[in-house]
């Protein structure tokens, strides 16, 4: 079982006049932002696993970042990105399958086939949703980002179970902290509820609510939907 229910109590954010940790020590390391979705993805991946105690979690502040995590961590200033085995791997669908291929805990890609087909599939689709929703922000949102909502509408309709693949995997993972950013900043700023005709969808959110491992990533709209309006909108 995954041990989800673990509360953890989030360590202190690094900023640029923070130490670093003893880098390359032994220790695995998941360098992460609480706001971030593509970090978040990670995130929730290590806790339903039950990895809290193997992987610590090292957040870094992006608006104000220590200058040593780009010299001597990842080259590539962002997160996230892993520290294991004195190597780091970055980019955050690779390290959701890294977690998956080489930790302890629940397997969350099938074996079946079929599945693994429309799970490929369905993590390749992420990018183009993505970028279908936020532009959507500078147009007629309900309408342009209302076919990416469908595509997930339609997807969680091709196995019996509340999840992509029926039951939970690294699917799920891979899209919630996205949809959790976008169902609040088109209902507060369009009015557009994409729930609203979609039961599927509806349901997929409320079981990933009950799980532990999720909630406990989930992001501050105090923060995002401010961002989301200056970063996209100009607002």
């Amino acid at each position: 079982m995954p041990a989800s229910s673990v509360i953890e109590v989030r360590p202190p954010v690094l900023d640029a006049s923070s130490e670093p940790p003893p880098l390359f020590d032994g220790t695995t390391r998941l360098y992460t932002n609480f706001q971030c979705p593509f970090a978040q993805r990670v995130w929730i991946t290590r806790n339903y696993k039950g990895l809290q105690d193997k992987i610590k979690l090292v957040p870094i502040d992006l608006a104000n970042r220590p200058a040593w995590y780009k010299e001597k961590v990842y080259p590539e200033n962002k997160v996230p990105a892993l520290e294991h085995n004195n190597k780091i791997i970055g980019e955050s669908l690779d390290l959701v399958r890294y977690l998956d291929d080489h930790f302890e805990g629940p397997a969350l890609l099938p074996n079946d086939p079929a599945k693994r087909e429309v799970a490929e599939e369905l993590l390749t689709y992420t990018d183009t949703f993505n970028k279908t929703v936020l532009t959507s922000f500078k147009g007629d949102a309900k309408k342009e980002s209302g076919a990416a909502f469908d595509h997930l509408e339609s997807a969680l309709q091709k196995f019996e179970g509340p999840f992509f693949l029926g039951e939970i995997s690294l699917v799920d993972f891979a899209y919630i902290p996205f949809v959790e950013r976008y169902q609040t900043f088109l209902h507060e700023v369009f009015g557009y509820d994409i729930l609203s005709g979609r039961p599927k969808l509806t349901t997929w959110i409320e079981e990933l609510n009950k799980i532990d491992a999720y909630t406990q990533t989930k992001a501050d709209p105090e923060y995002y939907v401010p961002l989301y309006k200056k970063r996209i909108m100009g607002l």
